[in-house]
């Protein structure tokens, strides 16, 4: 299983919505599982905020959800631009949605090792100024 939040593999980590009573099969859901407590705790915060209703998406996810065009377009010209969603097989529609969903999440994924690799070249930088130094490379 993935990550919720992150789509790393997931360690055993998850998250019951204590809104609704515990006979709701809702309540509990192996869609949500994580990797870290981290991941855990950001859905924890965002559940909270959002009450588990659909909020706009980031700025991060527009992006993915663009960079979703190309792999969708070379797809669809390859099996017949002309033709309706209607007339795919199950197979080509369950490969539309692949093609898709990988390439929204390995967009997400390398945004965020890219904002995780920036932030903690920040924290180095900022411990190096303080004089202090990680020999594991990690500031804590």
């Amino acid at each position: 299983m993935k990550c919720a939040v992150c789509s790393r593999q997931a360690k055993g980590f998850g998250y019951f919505n204590p809104r609704l009573p515990c006979s709701d099969p809702r309540r509990y859901s192996n869609r949500w599982v994580f990797c870290s407590m981290r991941c855990q705790n950001a859905f924890s915060r965002l559940m909270e905020k959002t009450g588990g209703h659909m909020i706009d998406p980031s700025d991060m996810e527009l992006t993915a959800m663009a960079s979703c065009l190309a792999p969708l377009g070379e797809y669809v010209g390859s099996i017949g631009m002309q033709r309706p969603l209607a007339d795919y097989s199950k197979d080509e529609v369950l490969m539309l949605i692949d093609v898709v969903v990988t390439a929204f999440q390995e967009h997400m994924l390398v945004e965020h090792e890219r904002k995780a690799e920036k932030d903690r070249a920040f924290l180095e930088e900022r411990l190096a100024r303080q004089g202090k130094s990680t020999s594991t490379g990690v500031p804590f």
